[in-house]
């Protein structure tokens, strides 16, 4: 039987699926799949353990496929002095311990998708993990997306998961790459020629085009992981000879990479071309990743601080915000006293190679403190913050408001950005000084040898257990759970993101009412008592849920006494987060329902239909997915894998 055309994406889902029908995948298919890793952070683990427990602590399908570094809350400073962060630490030291698992990173060892990028994920592979950013291993052309707590913890006892076959784009790079333009530059002018959450919404983006063939590992990984902000499900390349050559400086022991191709005529709900030839340094203003502008409309405004660092920051960006230093240095600029200025490298590893080239102590000539490796500034729980009102530019990937700490001001931008902008603590375009650094020493500390031809590579085909068709059926709607809500309308916007549903301060709780007492912490303050008051009913417009994969802002809006929400679309994994918890969710993007709806308005929902009551007027919202409608009914997740055990998805996608 022919197969028909499919994507990157869908060949290898198609690849691992769990007989799937002999045609290939579609979007739409609710389709097993088998698991190559699953991946976490001791953040993430800390609500992982209670779904563990709940299932009974049962043995893991692949002790050696679990990965778990502790990076998101820990300096020496909070691990000498704050109690929450040593309890997260001692958490997932002792699971690691008790398990054997074979890959843990303590703390200050690694960010956790800086190593696994680096030294273990494989093209071809599929990867999920407790963290948004899991997309980052699409620059290595695995699918990687990042999901819940409970859903990583279910793969990583059974080994296996389950998709909705998503609708992919193509985003089409072309134009010559100027020396020091980074993966950082290019993703801030995707984001901010295509908006976030707009096209990539929900769906892969595949990311082709002539100028791909030249862009790094390194700056793959960057445009794969702020896919997150992008509002994609997964970002992917197609693993070449740049990946191959990678392989071999870094390689794998226990698998083979599999070099997937999409069809030429497989199926893209749009295309959207990106020329990167005349690009100027970008910068993301405050609150949203993309509020894109040009540096040069913002040089000389004034700084507070400066922060290289965070999971995005690759080796190649600290290089290179090293080496405009070293120019700027050189040309007598001094750096203004401020104790502001933060680098934190990724991993040990490269920690040593900025030694022993010398840019550890030119980051500290220019001011710099060299902190170990973490998450740091990126998430603001740890020592390290920005004070309120206080503008940082920073090379992490997001920008929301109060992420850096309470009433920080974060803008966006590269490494060699923030480093021509950190000793004047004013904007600056680095490119004057790109243009002076030596790029054979460049190279050189790299490692790379960009004279010498890639390495050939052997394309590969899906090759899974084809059977019964239903195994990967439609994923058609069904009745939900029969009850009818009533309440009163809790009304917020678009964009509501999970940092705003519960801050990452209040990510080490756990128990229910005490999330919910934090619910909106910063800007909804009192939602509890709204809810209390009568306001279970959640209405808000596009992308409810977008950013961090917490399953704490679900469970926040748990503790708080939510009913139900409904939107006009949902990011990915905080849908996913809804279902495994059994929070009634609905989709209505009727403009007229949003027109009319008012904050407190009485409320009637009816689950089984989806009709939604507001003012004696009733709107049709779209039915739950068949296995969202099975989930909710079963009680959750969890309830669902104790009714049904390792059958489970078998059970709800037949």
């Amino acid at each position: 039987m022919a197969r028909r055309p499919m994507t990157l994406t869908q060949k290898i889902l198609f690849d691992h699926a769990v007989r799937p029908p002999a045609e290939g995948l579609r979007t739409g298919d609710m389709v097993r799949v088998k698991v190559d890793w699953t991946i976490a952070s001791e953040l993430a683990w800390n609500g992982m353990a209670q779904t563990y427990e709940a299932l009974g602590s049962p043995p893991l399908h692949d002790k050696e496929r679990f990965y778990l570094a502790v990076d998101h809350t820990v300096d020496p400073v909070t691990l000498a002095s704050d109690p929450k962060a040593r309890a997260l630490t001692e958490l997932s030291r002792r699971f690691a311990k008790d398990s054997g698992i074979k890959h843990f990173y303590d703390a200050n060892e690694t960010i956790l998708h800086t190593k696994f990028y680096r030294d273990l994920v494989l093209p071809g592979q599929v990867v999920l993990g407790a963290d948004s950013h899991t997309s980052s291993h699409g620059g290595m052309g695995a699918f990687a997306i990042g999901l819940g707590g409970a859903d990583i913890t279910v793969a990583m006892v059974l080994g296996e998961s389950w998709i909705e076959v998503p609708e992919a784009i193509a985003v089409e790079f072309t134009g010559d790459l100027q020396f020091g333009v980074t993966g950082k530059e290019i993703i801030l002018k995707t984001l901010g020629e295509l908006g976030r959450n707009t096209v990539a919404m929900e769906r892969s983006v595949e990311y082709v085009g002539e100028a791909v063939r030249h862009f790094t590992p390194d700056m793959r990984f960057t445009i794969a992981n702020m896919t997150a902000e992008f509002g994609g499900l997964n970002g992917i390349f197609e693993a070449d000879g740049q990946i191959a050559e990678w392989l071999q400086r870094f390689p794998r022991t226990d698998a083979a990479p599999r070099y997937f191709r999409a069809d030429a005529d497989a199926e893209y709900v749009g295309r959207y071309p990106i020329d990167l030839s005349t690009m100027a340094p970008q910068i993301a203003k405050p609150f949203s990743p993309d509020n894109v502008h040009g540096v040069d409309t913002l040089a000389g405004m004034a700084l507070q601080g400066a922060f290289i660092g965070a999971c995005t920051t690759t080796e190649e960006e600290l290089v290179l915000g090293a080496l405009v230093l070293e120019q700027m240095l050189a040309a007598g600029h001094t750096p203004v006293e401020t104790r502001n200025r933060l680098v934190v490298p990724g991993d040990t590893n490269i920690v040593r190679r900025l030694q022993a080239s010398g840019l550890t102590a030119i980051y500290e000539r220019a001011g710099f403190r060299v902190g170990p490796p973490g998450c740091s500034m990126c998430l603001g729980i740890a020592s390290e913050k920005a004070a309120p009102d206080e503008n940082w530019i920073t090379s992490q990937n997001r920008n929301y408001r109060n992420r850096m700490g309470a009433g920080s001001l974060a803008w966006l931008a590269s490494a060699s950005t923030v480093a021509a902008s950190a000793l004047d603590l004013k904007v600056a375009d680095p490119r004057p000084w790109l243009a002076r650094v030596d790029q054979d020493r460049y190279h050189a500390i790299l490692e790379r040898r960009p004279e010498r031809p890639l390495p050939e590579i052997t394309l590969s085909e899906p090759d899974p257990q084809t059977g019964d068709a239903g195994s990967a059926a439609s994923a058609a709607t069904t009745a939900g759970a029969g009850a009818t809500l009533q309440g009163q309308v809790a009304l917020f916007g678009d964009h509501i993101d999970t940092d705003a549903m519960i801050p990452g301060e209040f990510c080490h709780l756990t128990d229910l009412g005490e999330l919910g007492d934090h619910c909106f912490h910063y800007v909804a303050p009192g939602f509890k008592a709204r809810v209390a008051a009568g306001q279970s009913v959640v209405v808000a417009g596009e992308a409810w849920g977008s950013g961090s994969s917490r399953e704490h802002a679900v469970w926040a809006l748990k503790g708080a006494g939510v009913q139900a929400v409904i939107a006009k679309s949902y990011a990915f994994i905080h849908k996913r987060n809804l279902v495994n918890e059994a929070i009634p969710h609905l989709v209505l993007a009727d403009p007229s329902f949003h027109a009319a709806v008012e904050d407190g308005a009485p409320i009637t929902l009816d689950l089984a239909s989806g009709a939604v009551t507001v003012g004696g007027r009733t709107w049709q919202a779209q039915a739950p997915r068949a296995i969202a409608a099975a989930l909710q009914a079963a009680g959750g997740i969890v309830p669902a894998i104790r009714a049904h055990g390792p059958e489970v998805f078998e059970r709800l996608t037949a």
